[in-house]
């Protein structure tokens, strides 16, 4: 999802290992120190991690030797009524139970349900149909219903049986009843026939809304998706109130009518492109795809060519394929200007950058540059992470802004600049977090966008020498919503009693807290990982090992807390528990100077390894590390030099989040 404008700023917190800032220059003298309250019992206490080890989930992080998982494998028919805003679908899905369970039932996720009158969402979020806060310039969705998913038919296919299916709508779920339980290794049809209306610019992730010259529609969580059955909880059945997803693997083969004088983009591999587009459209995109400069298949002067399509009149029928994902998602429009590049991948292998924009939205400084930025943040991540596994990754300019599935994104018509930078990056992010390793966003928001987040910071340090680096954005650097400067957004977070824990729910997040609770904290604990306790190699490949071993598969924190432990060679208990399963302050300071000797005292419940630079009275300089392990049985410690000691200084290069850096700097007179 999108970090909004206004939080931008608080990426300075989560990147500062990355991006430090100016070393502190010690004070004349700290302020008086007080009474430490840290206790070590608490701190480095035995840990015992939510979720189990077991055969399905190893001591190491990696899925178990029994590590199992169901299947959904979908073909659908949809056709777009642009007159009368609805969609209508021919949905069958193919569900395998590769679980040890015998399943009586099957529950679906009904997620246009969310825009009912009667959806509990209306009064958990307040009367809005959606959590994401409605922007300046964006409708207002209070007040505004549709009727959800209109279902039309429901059968189920056994064998050779095809019978009515009994099902229980409950708000933005569907349990089906079977007839015959679903046996281990089993698979199952499942046929729903339906419509929708489909919401105005209020919907969010699914919408239409119209550009300055036609309509787009952007189309996302428009069928009834199966939910998860996992081992942790069996049915994962979280009902949709504002926050993303979770949901099986599959392959999915989808069509997609629309209007003839329509383009479509859509998640996976345009499978007729012949019956689509015109013979110069389809030249043009064979040449993007061994082209490294981005090739425009329509430009914006064509789009109100009737050239430009290959047919006048009636409707046109685009078929995707998609291997491997949880989920597809397109977008139509009239009046897109479409443009490509070749992505290269590792072990000479390769994608395509694609751009979907209307003609305001064209021109080097905004949407002419898309496709690049999305080329070099997959080729980046694939060198960097994993290896892309699609064979398109398209960023759509329309008014489901912010928004990511896999293999497509949307983002703002008015987007340019670094901001359009940034957004692309982080939404094209997402196809690692959570897509390629599908993690449970609506539990885990800090293992999708705290990861993402992590990783986007690095793009933008690296794309063009950092042409668009640090992320941080100048115009919000006085103060963010909250009236206090960037830098302390991280510390407002540890600092407030009503903070959630990273590992809260998604949704018991507060719109306020949300974003530098799942996205700047749980980017900074990635950061803190990597630049202070494990290093970059250590961190490195733990991380890559537990990216492979989780690709297509569903991890959970627990999952992750062990990976990074046991590959990366470090007992880091302590800091799950400080940074993750709670909300606690990290706070050392100077006590004393005493000749030879430094006394320094932890105030703080969450340690960390910490840098100490001292100035001996004769000028010399040296710098230490304070490990964890010095307060594993004390609040304070005296170091000892080699001689007389002037001032000392904790964290000199302002790396760590201390709570109060008064009296991280004390000078001897």
């Amino acid at each position: 999802m999108r970090l909004d404008h206004r939080f931008l700023a608080g990426l300075v917190a989560a990147a500062a290992a990355i991006f430090p800032a100016t070393a502190q220059t010690p004070a004349p003298a700290a302020a008086p120190v007080a009474t430490s309250n840290y206790d070590p019992r608490l701190t480095f206490a035995p840990l015992t991690l939510p979720d189990p080890v077991n055969s399905y989930r190893s001591a190491n992080g990696a899925p178990g030797r029994a590590y199992w998982q169901n299947r959904a494998d979908y073909e659908m028919h949809a056709t777009l009524d642009t007159a009368a805003k609805t969609l209508h679908n021919d949905e069958t899905i193919t569900y395998t139970n590769n679980s040890p369970d015998t399943l009586p039932s099957l529950w679906i996720h009904m997620e246009q349900n969310i825009y009912r009158k009667d959806a509990r969402a209306r009064v958990a979020n307040g009367g809005q149909t959606r959590r994401r806060k409605v922007a300046d310039d964006e409708e207002n969705s209070n007040g505004r219903t549709t009727e959800g998913f209109v279902l039309e038919a429901v059968e189920i296919e056994q064998g050779k049986q095809r019978v009515k299916a009994d099902y229980l709508l409950s708000d933005t779920r569907m349990q089906l009843r079977l007839r015959e339980p679903l046996a281990s290794k089993a698979s199952i049809k499942i046929h729903i026939l339906y419509h929708y209306a489909i919401p105005g610019v209020w919907g969010g992730r699914n919408s239409w809304g119209t550009s300055k010259q036609g309509d787009i529609y952007d189309t996302a969580q428009w069928y009834p998706r199966m939910c998860v059955y996992d081992d942790l909880r069996g049915w994962d059945t979280l009902p949709y109130i504002g926050s993303e997803f979770y949901l099986e693997y599959g392959d999915f083969d989808y069509f997609v009518t629309v209007p003839s004088n329509m383009l479509v983009a859509g998640s996976g591999e345009l499978m007729n492109p012949k019956d689509v587009l015109t013979k110069t459209e389809l030249d043009r995109l064979n040449a993007a795809k061994q082209s490294d400069r981005t090739i425009t298949i329509r430009s914006a002067a064509e789009v109100n060519d009737p050239a430009s399509r290959p047919k006048q009149g009636g409707t046109l029928t685009w078929h995707f394929h998609m291997n491997s994902t949880r989920d597809v998602a397109w977008s139509a429009s009239p009046v897109f200007v479409w443009d490509a590049a070749r992505i290269n991948l590792p072990d000479g292998k390769s994608s395509l950058a694609e751009s979907v924009y209307p003609p305001e939205s064209t021109g080097e400084e905004a949407w002419g540059r898309s496709t690049e930025y999305v080329k070099d943040t997959v080729e980046r991540f694939s060198k960097q992470w994993f290896a892309y596994p699609w064979p398109a990754a398209i960023n759509v300019a329309g008014f489901s802004t912010g928004m990511e599935y896999p293999g497509i994104v949307f983002d703002g018509i008015d987007d340019k600049g670094k901001t359009l930078f940034w957004i692309t990056a982080h939404e094209i992010g997402h196809d690692w977090f959570p897509m390629i390793v599908g993690s449970n966003e609506r539990r885990n928001a800090f293992m999708d966008e705290g990861f993402n987040t992590f990783i986007d910071i690095q793009e933008s340090a690296e794309f063009q020498n950092g042409v668009y680096g640090p992320k941080r954005d100048s115009e919000y650097s006085a103060a963010n919503e909250h009236g206090s400067e960037p830098a302390d957004t991280i510390l407002k977070v540890l600092d407030d009693p009503a903070a959630p824990t990273v590992l809260m729910p998604a949704d018991a997040y507060t719109w306020q807290l949300g974003h530098p609770v799942s996205y700047f904290k749980g980017a900074y604990g990635m950061v803190l990982l990597r630049e202070q306790i494990l290093g970059k190699e250590r961190f490195d490949w733990a991380f890559r090992k537990y990216i492979r071993d989780w690709a297509f598969k569903h991890p959970s924190p627990s999952d992750f807390f062990r990976a990074m432990s046991s590959e990366g060679g470090e007992e880091l208990d302590w800091f799950w528990r400080g940074w993750y399963l709670n909300n606690w302050r990290f706070d050392l300071a100077v006590a004393a100077i005493d000749g030879e000797h430094v006394t320094l005292v932890n105030k703080g419940q969450l340690v960390l390894p910490a840098t100490v630079e001292v100035h001996y009275s004769d000028n010399t300089t040296i710098r230490f590390n304070l490990p964890v392990e010095t307060w594993e049985s004390k609040a304070s410690v005296t170091w000892t030099g080699d001689k007389p000691v002037a001032s000392v200084t904790i964290d000199p290069d302002h790396q760590l989040p201390d709570d109060n850096r008064a009296d991280n700097s004390l000078s001897k007179h």
